[in-house]
């Protein structure tokens, strides 16, 4: 949803499938966008074939996620680390070869079941605020593209949900 927002404020009017992935080029400002078609598990492939193809350093790979052990609302941005139990950033990070790249998790909270959690739809009150948190997880990748990742950091890490 938010790579879907920000290819919107980009004008994306086209992608293309290619390597187990929906993906467009943003000349302008220099960027591809990318969705995985694959499994979570197996996300890393397709973002390692279309990087390297690129030759775009891990530094320069923003991989958006969602996550867990935030609460809903709750953004995090960070330029490396751990995949903190995330199979899609543990992917990324065999693929890559390090985990020396910038990821804005984004928090789903925890409900009774992670996997049930993760597959089930939104509840209302979730569904109610929404569009507010992707807009917010937008603004903080576009940030990042446009200024950086410590002005990026600076705004989406105080965020409260």
């Amino acid at each position: 949803m938010v790579v879907d927002e920000v290819a919107r404020r980009l004008g994306v009017a086209h992608w293309r499938k290619k390597d187990y992935a929906l993906q467009t080029h943003v000349a302008a400002k220099r960027v591809v966008l990318v969705k995985p078609l694959t499994f979570m598990n197996g996300s890393g492939g397709p973002v390692h074939k279309i990087s390297s193809w690129w030759k775009t350093p891990r530094a320069d790979v923003l991989v958006i996620s969602d996550d867990l052990d935030l609460p809903f609302g709750r953004l995090r941005m960070r330029a490396g680390g751990s995949s903190g139990g995330h199979n899609g950033l543990k992917s990324v990070i065999d693929e890559l070869g390090g985990d020396d790249f910038p990821r804005l998790r984004i928090g789903i909270g925890r409900g009774a079941g992670a996997i049930d959690h993760v597959l089930s739809e939104f509840s209302k009150e979730e569904r109610d605020a929404l569009s507010e948190l992707v807009a917010a997880a937008a603004d903080g990748a576009l940030t990042w593209l446009d200024d950086g990742l410590v002005p990026a950091m600076n705004l989406v890490n105080v965020r409260k949900p």
